[in-house]
């Protein structure tokens, strides 16, 4: 199922719709992560169509008129991939590969893919395949009968097994082995993290690509693989941190993402393990990207969804050194000022000033207010492990002492 190989730059096509429940912008920035995950599959972006709809043709996903365009394009210009924004149902990938007759994905496709190509460990790669063969299962589609008649000879004789029944009957039995196996992997890492002892543990947890990584290689001065690419991180690691003399140990965590497949949820919930079992969350924010504010939604979603959202949690907005507020005329009577136009000053005045001290802005790269942010860990979990050993205290100096 899991091919680890170097792939060559494809030609890709993307496709999108623009609906009531997501406006032009924001179908804009769906796309444009889109493209970053195809490059990040191997692919390269050549064009992108985009169609206005009430909602998506059940049979095509787009319109008629817009599907005749893409084919005359495909066609013309020799590209192998189309790759839609959003999942298509088993029907609608049929009948779109009849039509363009070349190789079609949809979002989750895709974040299945890179999945695939990131997967290190045998029980990332375990999971992988599981949530693969969870989406493909529902996609089977039978396309020879030489399997009609499997057995001859008498009180063999009828329809027998048609080939796609026993496509089908190999799949489920791979996902129940594949359960079966994740299940024994769970048991073993539930006993590793029990063998850790009281010791406090931190996760940093946060959407993909927001720098979480390459912050665990500087507290951590260890070095985990870190990228400018989608879901470099698949495998959970953990490290043991000092600041002061106070150990503890921090996991980092694979990134989330908007509309993650459901599957990869599914699969992906023993790995979260570490965050659920975490102490303290450090929640870390690209506030480069122009839309952080719906990355930090999208983290909350997924932390409410395995029961995490409760946890003492600290803000660490990365990448300070890459933010750029957009320039604005003070003279322009008709333009109106927007969040965009915020310097970092001015965002510290807005919601975030209500988070109560839980709010650090940080360069991860350039390791700016690292201090800074070592004293606020450091007092965090000193907190978290006086509360837990009450006759400790005095063997951990206050935060202002600690170099």
């Amino acid at each position: 199922m899991i091919e680890k190989k170097d792939i060559e730059l494809e030609k890709a096509v993307l496709i999108g719709v623009i609906t009531q429940d997501q406006d032009e912008e924001k179908s804009k920035e769906y796309l444009d992560e889109l493209e970053f995950l195809t490059y990040t599959a191997g692919g390269e972006v050549v064009k992108r169509f985009t169609q206005k709809m009430t909602m998506p043709n059940p049979k095509t996903f787009i319109g008629t008129g817009k599907m005749q365009d893409v084919t005359d394009f495909v066609k013309e210009n020799e590209i192998g991939t189309v790759i839609f924004d959003d999942e298509l149902t088993p029907a609608q990938e049929r009948n779109i590969s009849k039509i363009l007759d070349c190789k079609i994905l949809d979002r989750t496709n895709l974040i299945l893919d890179i999945f695939a190509q990131r997967a290190q460990t045998s029980y990332a790669r375990t999971q992988v395949e599981l949530a693969q063969c969870e989406y493909l299962l529902p996609r089977l589609k039978g396309m020879w009968t030489h399997l009609e008649r499997q057995k001859g000879g008498i009180g063999m004789r009828g329809p027998g097994e048609t080939e796609i029944e026993t496509d089908r009957r190999i799949v489920r039995d791979r996902i129940s082995l594949l359960k079966a196996k994740i299940k024994t992997i769970d048991k073993q890492m539930s006993v590793q993290r029990g063998n850790r002892g009281k010791m406090v543990r931190v996760a940093l947890v946060g959407y993909t690509n927001v720098g979480k990584s390459t912050l665990m290689n500087v507290i951590s001065k260890s070095a985990v693989f870190a990228e400018n690419k989608l879901f470099a991180t698949l495998d959970t690691t953990v490290r043991k941190v000092v600041i002061g003399n106070l150990p503890f140990l921090v996991s980092d965590t694979v990134g989330f993402i908007r509309k993650l497949p459901t599957q990869l949820v599914e699969s992906f919930k023993s790995t979260l393990d570490e965050v659920r079992e975490a102490d303290l969350l450090l929640h870390v924010v690209d506030i480069s990207h122009t839309n952080f504010e719906e990355h930090i939604d999208s983290v909350n979603q997924i932390l409410d969804e395995i029961d995490s959202k409760d946890k003492p949690t600290i803000m660490v907005f990365n990448k300070i050194d890459a933010y750029e507020a957009e320039p604005f005329d003070e003279d322009d009577l008709v333009e109106e000022r927007t969040k965009a136009n915020y310097t970092i000053e001015e965002w510290k005045k807005t919601w975030m000033s209500r988070l109560d001290g839980n709010a650090l802005f940080i360069s991860a790269l350039n390791k700016e207010n690292m201090d800074e942010f070592r004293k606020r860990v450091y007092q965090e979990v000193r907190e978290i492990h006086v509360t837990r050993f009450p006759y400790n205290h005095f063997l951990y100096p206050d935060v202002e002492d600690i170099e």
